[in-house]
């Protein structure tokens, strides 16, 4: 036979599970929400107890929603995403030629890559290591680049042999060279932005390495 006095305290004690869940969560979502303000004034490289101060939480509970500074990146990447998905299906839903289509796509895969100061080190990591917090995050960036390169290919106005993972770490290496120039001076900015070299007046860019990808995409 139950004891009453147990039935009694079982919905209590339900409570209280659930009101602890609902802190842990509330807890979690305002340490991603800070951590994303912070990687975007101040990079990467801010130390993870100050996050946890500026979130108002002690480092004990960052450390056991995010054991490690890519567990909380991957899940602050991951909602950055959320904005790249839908600059996706913009694109897609714009009616473009397909050349035309690929070339916007790789600008948003460039400026997401961007999107942090420092990004650039960490997706490669990822790319390289399946056991990152960060991969499935790349692997789904790279199957939205297949999905914009080969209707380029069917078209003809993208190299066959091109795939979507070269074309990922072109962009990538690209970005990879715009945060290490970034505010190194006049002209920096050209190295990698899609703009002509001075003197040039064409409206195709000659220099940059926004270019040079294009270039290596496209069939001559």
């Amino acid at each position: 036979m139950s004891d009453p006095a147990a039935r009694d305290d079982a919905p209590r004690t339900r409570n209280r599970h659930r009101a602890v869940r609902a802190d842990a969560r509330r807890n979690r979502d305002k340490i991603v929400e800070i951590a994303a303000q912070i990687f975007a004034r101040e990079g990467l490289d801010v130390p993870m107890d100050a996050i946890a101060r500026r979130a108002g939480v002690g480092a004990g509970t960052l450390y056991r929603h995010f054991p490690t500074r890519q567990d909380l990146l991957g899940q602050v990447l991951a909602q950055r995403t959320t904005d790249l998905t839908r600059r996706c299906r913009e694109i897609e839903g714009a009616a473009l030629e397909p050349g035309e289509a690929l070339e916007r796509w790789l600008d948003a895969l460039g400026e997401w890559m961007r999107s942090y100061d420092g990004l650039p080190g960490p997706l490669r990591e990822a790319y390289t290591s399946s056991s990152s917090p960060l991969a499935p995050t790349c692997e789904e960036v790279i199957e939205m680049t297949r999905g914009f390169l080969e209707p380029a290919q069917r078209a003809g106005v993208a190299r066959a042999e091109v795939d979507a993972d070269t074309l990922y770490q072109a962009v990538l290496a690209m970005a990879w060279v715009a945060s290490a120039v970034e505010g190194a001076g006049d002209g920096a900015d050209d190295v990698v932005a899609n703009r002509p070299a001075e003197g040039d007046s064409g409206e195709e860019p000659r220099s940059g390495l926004v270019a040079l990808v294009r270039r290596g995409w496209r069939r001559s």
